[in-house]
């Protein structure tokens, strides 16, 4: 049933967005701030104790419900279990605003505007920065939030709810994605730094679970766009970036619509608001190479669009046929 579970969460996200300020992810930020206090003392084990605590036990906690609405009260309500939990971990909602207003502002000449809302999307100093290189950050944030909060998730997802485990990896998958991000970005006056050690158990771990959805994001990617330029750029262009994970989907999606994304990245400002948005904003991609292709332009950010929906329907069309095959076999 991960098909309908998916289709409802989507449809209702679009229909009603979760909204950037919400108890939840406040209290997933809560929980991660609490974990680091009490069991980051710096050493490695104390690193993974903790990563192990703030990403695991929620996971667990979502297991458990799952268990026992489909023991106790039946499949119907373990589904309405799963929506409930993609609502929360999945969806174009929680990012895309930023990107169409960015995409608006540009098309009406606004270039001002366009950076304003960029340096507030990622909270970093855009400077003077010229249209084309606007497009191209524009184009790289969004893929990667699109990858985050849709491809990785669908991923997950599906491949513990095939072995029974219900939406646990949707929340897997988003809390080791945040507590990476929160941990190595955290600089509130009122907390704590995170250690090296937590930091770096944190990256690991974010890593190794995020190595698969990003080349399933990819091939996707591939698969709807230009497929030997992407899979081509997937070869000998992801090492262009300095995150391997991210650089693979990046390359791909150069590739599949023959834009040049890498080059000097953004930098951060020095404000806490930057990580007070939890859950909705994206971490910062660093310095690179560029890929081949052509410079970006505000057409791309439509066929980046295209991109997106195409890859999100050919999941969908392969979630349904697996569940017409299970449910006919």
């Amino acid at each position: 049933m991960s098909f309908f579970a998916i289709l409802f969460a989507l449809l209702i996200e679009q229909a009603r967005p979760l909204a950037r300020t919400n108890p939840i992810h406040a209290g997933l930020r809560a929980w991660a701030l609490s974990v680091s206090r009490n069991f980051d003392a710096g050493k490695t084990h104390h690193g993974w104790v903790a990563w192990s605590l703030a990403v695991v036990v929620p996971a667990l906690v979502t297991l458990a419900i799952h268990g026992a609405l489909m023991w106790g009260l039946g499949w119907p309500f373990a589904v309405l279990w799963s929506v409930a939990v993609l609502y929360i971990t999945l969806g174009f909602r929680q990012f895309s605003h930023h990107f169409t207003g960015i995409r608006d502002a540009l098309e009406d000449g606004q270039e001002d505007a366009a950076r304003e809302r960029l340096a507030r999307w990622q909270q970093v100093d855009v400077g003077m920065l010229p249209r084309s290189e606007i497009v191209r950050h524009v184009i790289e944030y969004s893929v990667i939030s699109a990858h985050r909060h849709v491809f990785g998730v669908l991923a997950w997802f599906s491949v513990l709810a095939a072995l029974g485990l219900g939406p646990t990896g949707a929340v897997l998958y988003r809390m080791a994605e945040f507590v990476s991000r929160y941990w190595h970005h955290r600089h509130q006056p009122v907390a704590p730094q995170a250690s090296e050690a937590l930091q770096t158990a944190s990256a690991k771990a974010w890593w190794l679970i995020d190595w698969l959805p990003a080349r399933l994001t990819a091939l996707s990617f591939a698969v709807v766009g230009s497929f030997e330029e992407a899979i081509e750029g997937w070869r000998f262009h992801a090492q262009r970036f300095p995150n391997d994970n991210d650089g693979v989907v990046l390359a791909a999606t150069a590739g599949a619509i023959n834009v040049r994304l890498g080059g000097e990245a953004l930098k951060a400002r020095s404000e806490p608001t930057a990580v007070q948005q939890g859950l909705e904003i994206d971490a910062e991609l660093g310095d690179s190479d560029s890929t081949p292709g052509v410079a970006p332009e505000v057409g791309h950010l439509r066929s980046v669009v295209g991109l997106v929906w195409r890859s999100v329907v050919v999941w969908m069309l392969l979630l349904a046929l697996l569940t017409l095959a299970r449910l006919l076999g």
